[in-house]
């Protein structure tokens, strides 16, 4: 018996994820491509790519594309809050210091996540945040600057690019991947710590009403940082 037109295309896709012709954060074809290719209606297109992003193979995203997924755990974290509160809401004193704050050409995983063509001009920013005048966290930005044209212009030693970007772009939707790193010698002097220490990094992708606004990093020593989180069902 001939096999299902939808599973051949899901054999299609997982054979060049496996393979590593596709990797991590690569765009696959779209509906109307896999549906020339096969040879098959786009229901039937539309419905391999859905069992695959719901098993965790893909990610879609509405308006840009669909993409191999990442091979780490992922966690949902279920409150975004701005990092200089946290610490204040400590009663520890925060202070930020600005590293990078410039234009540059997207990646192709940059483009990938903000929706971008590679290439395309994206706003790239470093800062270094710290409690007690230590550092705790350092955050390597991407935004999108056809969302928030004067990123570029903000002193962020006033406010934190989160603060900026909920108040110009208020934040609709969000995803995290969560995982340990070790640290890179960059890494290392930012964070002042050894080479041996395990470092929490934070992928994060925020959305507005209008698209994709950034997609940012953050790093944070193991030994001085947590994730918590709590659902509360009203």
């Amino acid at each position: 018996m001939a096999q299902a037109k939808f599973a051949q295309i899901k054999q299609f896709i997982l054979s060049r994820i496996e393979t590593g012709e596709w990797q991590e954060n690569d765009r696959v074809p779209s509906e109307n491509q896999l549906t020339e290719l096969f040879v098959c209606s786009r229901m039937t297109a539309r419905r391999a790519l859905t069992e695959l992003v719901a098993s965790g193979v893909l990610e879609r995203t509405q308006g840009v594309g669909t993409f191999v997924a990442g091979l780490k755990s992922q966690s949902s974290l279920l409150v975004i809050r701005n990092i200089a509160d946290e610490i204040k809401d400590r009663g520890h004193g925060y202070s930020v210091t600005p590293l990078e704050l410039k234009q540059i050409d997207a990646s192709t995983a940059v483009a990938n996540a903000l929706g971008l063509e590679v290439g395309n001009p994206v706003f790239y920013s470093v800062l270094v945040h710290c409690e007690q005048g230590l550092p705790l966290q350092v955050e390597e930005r991407f935004v999108n600057p056809k969302l928030v044209p004067k990123y570029l212009e903000q002193d962020f030693r006033l406010q934190t690019p989160h603060e900026y970007l909920s108040a110009v772009a208020p934040l609709t939707e969000a995803r995290h991947t969560v995982e340990a790193i070790m640290a890179t010698e960059l890494l290392q002097q930012r964070l002042a710590i050894e080479a041996t220490e395990p470092c929490l990094q934070i992928l994060r992708r925020t959305w507005s009403r209008q698209g994709v606004v950034s997609f940012a990093r953050l790093v944070h020593p193991g030994s001085k940082f947590k994730l918590t989180s709590a659902l509360v069902n009203e």
